[in-house]
């Protein structure tokens, strides 16, 4: 059995990667990349493939089996198409299930929302494709929040709009689990789980990255429209509010959702500050 994973080279598919190598052996997975010659670490066998590219995608899942089809990075509206030739040309080479990366969040209620929507909307499309498939909805990274260790130092502080709003972290190694599994276990067909850890408030966060890192962060809740303007002036209109529609979204209880992380993997989601002193090792 063939299993390819788009945008293998990423972060989430390098780990995805890695979960199938331990499973199946590196000689049944296939990495399908934009940029081949970026992906030869991952020693797995690599194709090019580019999601606006239809004729590549042909070529690139021949032989192949399973997909697993990771949420593109482009305008959300200009995403929809880009997985369809993704959809189009799996079933063109008769693959005969697609697992499909989505995400947690709000569909209309803040500046993230758009991102969720054209994600639904592949959903609708996987699952209307007349193949097996599956989906995760992924909880977001706590990376992001670890990597950028040395400014929160620096400031002292976690600010941002999220107030009591509880988050779902997880990790993109927790996750290359789960996603494995996902497609190697064909019981669980047609069906979308949230693929998320334990719910848990910016001071938790704070508190836990102390006790990781023997900080002394603190929290401090600003309202949506002083981060938005922050972040703005920071990283320019597009990202800027987009990462205060994330913030705004765990506020108003969009990432507090139940998790099936469970009943995917066969066992419990490993604990925030498990996953920080992982990360902390390297």
């Amino acid at each position: 059995m063939k299993i390819a994973v788009t945008a293998a080279n990423g972060k989430l598919g390098s780990s995805i990667v890695e979960a199938l190598k331990k499973e199946i052996g590196a000689e049944n997975v296939i990495g399908i990349v934009r940029t081949p010659e970026n992906a030869t670490h991952l020693g797995i066998e690599v194709r090019k493939g580019d999601y606006n590219s239809r004729d590549e995608f042909n070529e690139a899942l021949k032989g192949v089996d399973k997909v697993l089809l990771i949420s593109g990075m482009d305008d959300p509206q200009k995403r929809i198409q880009q997985h369809r030739n993704v959809l189009e040309a799996a079933k063109q080479n008769g693959v005969t299930k697609i697992v499909y990366t989505s995400i947690v969040g709000d569909e209309v209620n803040n500046a993230f929302s758009p991102v969720v929507q054209s994600n639904r909307q592949t959903e609708k499309d996987v699952q209307d494709s007349g193949l097996d498939w599956a989906i995760g909805r992924n909880g977001i990274y706590i990376e992001p929040d670890l990597e950028y260790i040395e400014s929160y130092k620096k400031d002292g502080e976690i600010r941002n709009c999220a107030g009591d709003g509880k988050c779902t972290y997880t990790s993109r190694k927790e996750l290359g689990y789960a996603y494995a599994k996902m497609l190697l276990n064909d019981e669980l067909n047609g069906q979308t789980y949230n693929l998320v850890g334990e719910p848990i408030t910016q001071q938790k966060l704070a508190d836990l990255i102390n006790k990781t890192y023997n900080t002394d962060l603190k929290f401090t809740p600003v309202s949506y429209e002083d981060y938005k303007k922050e972040r703005v002036e920071e990283l320019g209109d597009f990202i800027g509010n987009i990462i205060a529609g994330i913030y705004k979204g765990i506020s108003d209880g969009a990432n507090d959702v139940h998790s099936d992380f469970e009943k995917v993997t066969g066992r419990a989601h490993l604990p925030t500050i498990d996953i920080m002193n992982d990360f902390k090792k390297g």
